[in-house]
Formats: structure tokens, sequence, C-alpha cells
């Protein structure tokens, strides 16, 4: 996928998107109870969402070791006897690193010479209640330290007061400092009150220029689900068939067990389509989600579940 330009916003189109609330959960629910992956199959799927994971720390307590720590687990995200088992030999990665302008470069440098992305995020994260200058100033800074990828957050209470014009804007110009990399919208859709208004955020980001747009920070009290991500899912549908242009999704927060990463790729398979599933349109914000998927994959070839800290993170 490319970077590309803003469209105009359009405001009736905004207005006009509506969310059939009982359709949306009816949905989700039949979709889980329909798609059962069982077996191999199982394990070559936990494989392939490994590949497109943005592996995360976002803690207060975030040091450049442990930002090392994680960079190496990015680019060794299963030990090698549990892939030797499985015969897998195609070059396993996750998709990308995420970590706080702060860690960029450390990140940078453990990532060398490697497959996998550096993704930072800006904006005032988690709230994005900061002035817009200094949102403008901490993309410029990521990219500066090296970051290829850069997922912002959007000032929520603009989407809540429906102040869609000054929302655009403030994308707009986030997307006009990023250039060429791109940009990552996370919505914040578990502080927008309604699914209504996920579905109009989404469709602001869109327009305003975003590569992706993204469920959640992570820090709100809901994250990411599966009725949140099928409603911005026909989003990115209606957008692409409106527009011609893909716009990359990204599920993040709250999704820890391997099952849940499975619900996730058959939901991106069914509503969009097989070539959504790549890591140029598709991440999964991840950090204990891989120490299961991993531990899930040793359960497929020794028939036993290992302790969790046989499969550490950092």
């Amino acid at each position: 996928m490319t970077a590309r330009d803003p469209l105009e916003l359009d405001i009736n189109l905004i207005l006009s998107q509506k969310v059939n609330l009982s359709a949306v959960e009816r949905r989700c629910e039949t979709l889980v109870k329909r798609r059962s992956v069982k077996k191999r199959y199982q394990a070559d799927w936990l494989l392939k969402a490994i590949q497109f994971m943005d592996l995360t720390t976002l803690a207060g307590d975030d040091t450049p070791a442990r930002v090392e720590r994680l960079c190496h687990k990015a680019r060794n995200p299963v030990r090698k006897d549990i892939l030797d088992s499985l015969s897998n030999s195609t070059a396993l990665s996750t998709a990308a690193v995420c970590v706080y302008p702060e860690l960029v470069r450390t990140a940078k440098s453990a990532l060398e010479k490697s497959a996998v992305e550096l993704a930072s995020v800006a904006t005032g994260f988690p709230t994005g209640l900061v002035p817009e200058r200094t949102k403008i100033s901490e993309i410029n800074a990521a990219i500066s330290n090296g970051a290829s990828e850069i997922d912002v957050v959007i000032n929520r209470n603009k989407v809540l007061t429906a102040n869609w014009r000054s929302l655009y804007n403030d994308i707009k110009a986030y997307k006009k400092a990023c250039g060429s990399f791109h940009l990552k919208v996370i919505i914040g859709a578990g502080d927008l009150g309604t699914l209504r208004n996920v579905a109009r955020a989404s469709w602001v980001s869109m327009l305003a220029g975003a590569d992706f747009i993204k469920t959640s920070t992570g820090k709100e009290p809901t994250n990411a689900s599966l009725p949140v991500s099928l409603v911005m899912l026909r989003a990115i549908r209606d957008f692409h068939e409106m527009t011609g242009f893909k716009v990359g999704f990204k599920a993040a927060g709250g999704i820890s067990k391997a099952k849940q990463a499975i619900n996730y790729l058959v939901l991106i398979k069914e509503e969009l389509a097989e070539e959504w599933l790549d890591k140029s349109l598709f991440r999964i914000g991840a950090s204990s989600l891989l120490a299961d998927v991993e531990r899930q994959l040793d359960h497929f070839v020794s028939g036993a579940y290992s302790s969790g800290n046989r499969h550490p993170i950092v």
C-alpha cells in the first residue's frame, strides 16, 4: 500500500452513516460460531497471525533494554524448536514494533537489517489532549528518529461534539506531517459512545488521508471488539467501493488470546477480501497475544500446555 492524499470532506456523507446495532451483534455472533479452525489449519492460521502483529510496549516503565528485548522477539517470534517441529521454512517475524517516540532510536538500532517495520505513537497518546503544535512536533520527532509508521490518536471530544470539520483538519495536518510515511489513525472506539460515532470517525479519518484506521489505544475501558471492528471494516469496504482506495485496518487493545486473533482473521476474510490479509492492509496490536499464540503452537507440536514463563515477550 502506498501513501495517498486526503479527499474533500463531505459532511452529508458523514452524517448519513447509520449502524444497526442488533444486526452487527448478530453477524459477529454467527461469524464466531460458524467458523472453527482446528489442528494443523489452526497452527497455520496462528503463524499467519504473527505476521500481522505490531508488537507493542507503551508502558510508563519502558526502558531501552525492554525495547531491545521486544525487538529481538519481533525478529524471532516463535522458538526455533517449535518452528522446526512445524516444518516451517518461511522466514517469520512480526509486522512491526510500536513504541513511544523517545524510544524509536533504540528500536531502530535493534531492528537494523530486519523486515520489521518501526511504528511510533504520537499526538498526545493516549488521550490526544495536548496542543496541536505539540502533536505535530511529536510526529516530526518520531520520523526524525527513524519511525516509518505513525500511530496518531484523535481528540475524541471532537467526535462526541460532532465537530467533524475540525477533526478532519487535524488528521489532514497529521497526514501532511507524515509525508510518505504511513499514518494510522486511532479513533479510540471505547470512548466514542456509539457504533454510529465509530462509523463517522472512521469515514472522517479515511477522507482526511488515513492509511490505516485503528480501533483503540489499549488504554480505554473498552478496547477492540468484533462489533466495533465490523463497523470499521464495512466503512473501509464502502470507502474502497466509492473511491478505489484501499485503507488498512488495525485491531488493538485487549486482544490477548490466540482464538481472538483467528476471529479477526476470519472477520477480515469474510467482510473484505483475501487481499486484505496482508500486513500492508491488516495489523493486530499485540503484546501478551504473541505469548499465547506461541503457547498454542507449542501445544500443537507437543500435545501439552507449557507454563507461561516459557514464552516471554520481554
